[in-house]
């Protein structure tokens, strides 16, 4: 986690995927060296393929997104060592890479921060004649504002902000922002530690957009969340899943596929999106600038999005994701969970966080000027 990255169009209407097209390997499809069925290449196309790969791909990506087996299968079949970080946040992932962190081939930022970087020249061009699995990828992930011709990320997974309550301790609940600013529950709520995705909350209590620049509207944002803060536990961007597993916390504001994740364990965890609507973020696959690896970084998002993988993915991780061709293999409770694969009536009222170009930096200083009180 999963872990995202107010568009000008608000059409996209996001539905459980039900398609059941069947996955076929053309020669330029990763070969999978494990099958021997009519699917794989022949030898003198795999030998071809592997002769362009390294022995070797960096990773920076969200914690708790792949399967178990996603990384270690793909190193099987294709003889590449996977060297695999993880971020907390975008803007974290931001900081590191302009602080000077280098080899990275693969990173997976949300939207709004894949045009912060497009903007930057931090990003590579991809080569889609190297990912013929894009074609998976759903028409209404294509084309979006961030990346409008479609030329420097390929979309992973989406979700949505929302809440996460132990129904052990707490009772008779309305699914609405202002639970978390509920003072009976003092002590025992847990906010994201981002400058963005943790003023969210404030905002549409208060009746703002998510995106807003407006100065005023920020400020009375920032007291809210000061008087809020008397309540909160723990700002945190990954370990209030642990958090909510032992009981330290009751209500968390969290990701979906995180708090799915906790749900495994702890029956008692639900989750649920604010009546009121949240932020949505798509995370994409994108390759950095001056990657030492780019070709085996395409080789790879192909493999990710063979059907399969992708669905297998999803199983794990309880994040959507955008690749019709792997509904096939999504198990059908995840599939048909409006909370996951998100229901329209959501998404209206819903934004994507954009970059707020200047305003950044108020964001920043509002966030900072929070948890120092």
């Amino acid at each position: 986690m999963f872990k995202v990255k107010e568009f000008k169009s608000r059409l996209l209407t996001i539905v459980a995927f039900a398609s059941t097209i069947l996955f076929c390997s053309c020669p330029n499809n990763p070969p999978n060296s494990n099958q021997t069925n009519n699917n794989q290449p022949n030898s003198n196309q795999v030998s071809n393929v592997e002769k362009k790969l390294s022995d070797k791909l960096n990773i920076f990506n969200w914690d708790g997104v792949f399967a178990p087996n996603t990384v270690g299968d793909f190193e099987k079949q294709y003889n590449v060592k996977v060297t695999y970080d993880v971020f907390a946040s975008n803007e974290e992932l931001l900081a590191k890479l302009q602080g000077g962190a280098k080899g990275y081939d693969l990173i997976f930022p949300s939207d709004y921060m894949i045009d912060i970087m497009i903007k930057q020249g931090m990003l590579e061009k991809i080569d889609f004649a190297n990912v013929p699995n894009y074609k998976n990828i759903s028409p209404k992930f294509k084309n979006l504002p961030f990346d409008p011709q479609n030329e420097y990320s390929i979309p992973f997974e989406y979700s949505v902000v929302g809440i996460a309550v132990d129904t052990s301790k707490v009772k008779d609940f309305k699914k609405s922002w202002s639970l978390l600013f509920d003072e009976k529950y003092k002590g025992r709520i847990s906010m994201l530690d981002d400058s963005r995705y943790g003023l969210v909350a404030a905002l549409k209590v208060l009746g703002y957009s998510i995106n807003t620049t407006n100065e005023t509207e920020l400020n009375a944002a920032r007291d809210l969340m000061i008087k809020q803060k008397k309540l909160v536990r723990a700002y945190s961007s990954d370990t209030y899943r642990d958090m909510l597993k032992s009981g330290e916390v009751w209500i968390a504001l969290g990701y979906t596929g995180d708090v799915y994740q906790v749900m495994k364990e702890n029956p008692n965890i639900t989750y649920f999106i604010p009546e009121e609507g949240s932020a949505l973020a798509v995370e994409s696959m994108c390759i950095l600038k001056g990657a030492p690896n780019k070709y085996t970084a395409e080789f790879f998002m192909n493999y990710i999005l063979e059907p399969k993988v992708h669905g297998t993915i999803t199983n794990s991780s309880m994040y959507a994701n955008p690749n019709e061709a792997a509904a096939a293999f999504i198990d059908a409770k995840i599939l048909n969970d409006k909370a996951i694969f998100i229901d329209s009536t959501i998404i209206d009222k819903s934004q994507y966080i954009q970059d707020v170009g200047a305003s950044t930096s108020l964001y920043d200083k509002i966030w900072t000027s929070i948890k120092s009180k």
